[in-house]
């Protein structure tokens, strides 16, 4: 291919780190990407360099995490070079699996036209599965449902761990789980291949089985793609790992990432893919890509520190540099709790509008979305709107609405649309199965002058439930009957915590993957019920808050301002930064404390306070009533851990309506 026909000022357009990269001999490479240095623009030009070198368009692997990254790559190398894009193997590792499997799947008894399921067909398969195997196991109490047992089962392809060992070590006190999760997956395994159908999993589990089966398979491709290039290198699995290292046997293979970033170990990402990469590839060159684009020289020494902070040896050396002229350090600012923390938020945000700011250019970055509950309300007080980034606001949850449905229920047992929200949670249970038995109950408590929730409980109406639901109907209305009882001398909190420890606390364990995050989102919810004298006071609360749907457009929803996790705020920056919720055991979270597995949560504060590019807020808030108790804490490890030459703390009255006496 003649250079002349795409001449690229390769020296021009790019500094001398990224220049270093791009231009890297043939061999092993792994470029360490700090945040905000350019990581895509670097990859993007590697692309056109090999391309540029007389490298043919389909001797290139380009595999990225989204098929958005795929597609801005290819089209921006397509520019540079005007080739066109789909002559390059770029996109996803499953969307690059899918393409293999279509071509060579017959050799491990895939046809050419095999279907791909999506999340809930697969889990309706699994379901089939696991009812063909054990009719009883989904009925039985504290046995996990099908989704939970997906989750298990996919957290195992991906990390290439056993099924059993990933089910033990969930569900320790479920005497044979292992065996019998295994079981389920052979089945599910087997109807797949029956039907000629794959999961998202398959596509990257079923392309390393062909691989490894078919070594006249996997020699096409290890011969044909003299160039492998992998982007966010950190978030790869166990599986993905093994894919590029089965297929970049030559060591043609350039893996760009930042181990700083590595923040996805809970969903399978393995970090040691990256710490470990030059071992599996000998003679790597490492290039370190350090100059950032992003931030104020003042955001990236904090930033920096942080990273000092890691204990040696299990993590790359690297320090960002700043481009960006000399701004404010960032602030650390103590709280009193919660909602002092929301009103100093809101304070802060009006005094940036008047400097010139848009809410759009600002962010409020949380560990967990419980966090956000006051900040949320507070916004809602004084009608701004507001993107949540990190899910539906929290009032609008599902399992927020779930419980909140208990306790309407016991209070007005007369609230039929309460009823059905629980009710329907059941199995078997519909909206006209439950109406029926609200309908029968009620019949039945006037007949015999029962209160609703005893009726409920009796004899008489068990045996209308339908058989699969029964079990939880006991439990379930246990709880009716104590929340019914509480309400004669109980708090709003006290009776809020009944409900989060009845019926509903199990139910979700046995449900929901993630069931860790809505517990806590609902033992937050005893600490709000604290805040009201009366039920009456607190349900209309939360139903107002429940019910607050916002009308915005999409376009709209990009001037708002964004709330979102740390986790969901990867790969965003904004002018304007405010960490909440920073201090010991909200962040990092006790139950992180509790496990000692604090690396990863330290990559995340990393990764929250590199998306600031002019000022950083750190909100400290001293007092938690997550609960009924109102504990003391202590500010962030995190933050303890940095010079505090490096910050400067403000002094914030506990009073709201006090001048703040700073620059705003």
């Amino acid at each position: 291919m003649d250079p002349e026909f795409f001449p690229i000022d390769f020296k021009g357009a790019l500094n001398e780190e990224q220049y270093r990269a791009v231009t890297a001999q043939d061999g092993p490479s792994l470029v360490l990407a700090g945040a905000g240095s350019g990581k895509t623009r670097t990859l993007t030009y590697r692309v056109a360099y090999l391309l540029h070198s007389g490298v043919q368009p389909h001797e290139i692997l380009l595999l990225t995490f989204t098929n958005k990254a795929a597609k801005e790559m290819l089209e921006r190398v397509e520019d540079l070079t005007s080739i066109p894009k789909h002559k390059l193997w770029g996109g996803t590792f499953h969307s690059i699996g899918q393409r293999i499997l279509r071509l060579h799947g017959e050799a491990i008894g895939l046809k050419r036209h095999y279907n791909i399921i999506d999340e809930s067909e697969a889990e309706d398969l699994l379901k089939n599965s696991i009812q063909a195997v054990d009719p009883k196991f989904i009925k039985t109490k504290d046995n996990p449902k099908a989704k939970v047992i997906a989750n298990m089962i996919s957290y195992a392809r991906n990390t290439q761990t056993e099924v059993a060992t990933v089910a033990e070590d969930r569900y320790p006190l479920i005497t044979g789980i292992g065996a019998k999760i295994t079981e389920f997956y052979q089945h599910y395994k087997e109807s797949k291949l029956k039907q000629q159908v794959t999961d998202y999993d398959d596509l990257l589990e079923l392309l390393l089985k062909l691989f490894r089966e078919n070594p006249d398979i996997a020699t096409i491709y290890q011969d044909r793609f003299k160039h492998i290039l992998v982007d966010e290198f950190q978030d790869t699995n166990r599986l993905q790992s093994d894919i590029v290292d089965a297929i970049a046997i030559h060591h043609q293979v350039m893996a760009v990432g930042d181990d700083a970033q590595c923040i996805y170990t809970w969903r399978g990402a393995n970090h040691e893919n990256i710490m470990g990469f030059s071992e599996r590839h000998p003679d790597t060159i490492v290039h370190k890509i350090e100059t950032n684009y992003r931030s104020t020289p003042e955001i990236l020494n904090f930033a920096n520190a942080i990273l000092n902070a890691q204990p040696s040896g299990m993590h790359f050396s690297k320090e960002l540099k700043a481009i960006k002229p000399s701004g404010q350090l960032p602030y650390f600012v103590p709280l009193m709790d919660g909602p002092n923390q929301a009103q100093f938020l809101l304070k802060r945000i009006h005094g940036l509008l008047e400097e010139g700011y848009q809410y759009s250019d600002m962010a409020i970055l949380y560990r967990a979305h419980y966090q956000s509950m006051d900040i949320q309300m507070e916004l809602s007080r004084q009608n701004i709107d507001y993107q949540i980034t990190s899910g539906v606001r929290f009032f609008e949850q599902a399992h927020i609405k779930d419980l909140v449905s208990q306790i309407r229920f016991a209070s007005n047992p007369a609230d039929v649309s309460a009823f059905k929200r629980f009710t329907c949670l059941l199995p078997k249970v519909g909206p006209k199965t439950a109406e029926k038995l609200h309908s029968l109950c009620h019949m039945h408590a006037e007949k015999n002058n029962l209160n609703f929730c005893d009726a409920l409980k009796s004899e008489t109406i068990f045996k209308k439930v339908p058989k699969f639901a029964q079990e939880e109907w006991e439990s379930l209305t246990a709880t009716l009957v104590e929340l019914t009882q509480a309400l004669e001398d109980k708090t709003p909190e006290a009776i809020v915590e009944l409900a989060v420890e009845g019926w509903y606390s199990t139910f979700i364990r046995e449900i929901y993957p993630n069931w860790h995050e809505r517990e806590e989102d609902l033992v937050s919810l005893i600490g709000f019920a604290a805040r009201y004298d009366t039920l009456e006071e607190l349900l209309a609360q939360l139903v107002l808050l429940s019910s607050e749907l916002s009308n915005r457009s999409e376009n709209d929803s990009k001037h708002c301002l964004r709330l979102t996790t740390v986790h969901q705020a990867k790969g965003l920056e904004f002018p304007i930064v405010f960490i909440i919720g920073l201090a010991d055991g909200l962040f990092p979270l006790k139950r992180t404390i509790d496990e000692g597995d604090l690396e990863e949560a330290r990559r995340l504060f990393y990764v929250a306070a590199t998306r600031a590019q002019e000022e950083l807020y750190l909100c400290y808030p001293m007092l938690n009533s997550l609960g009924h108790n109102i504990m003391r804490m202590n500010p962030s490890r995190f933050v303890q851990e940095i010079d505090p030459s490096l910050f400067q703390t403000l002094k914030i009255a506990p009073n709201h309506h006090n001048r703040l006496n700073h620059r705003w």
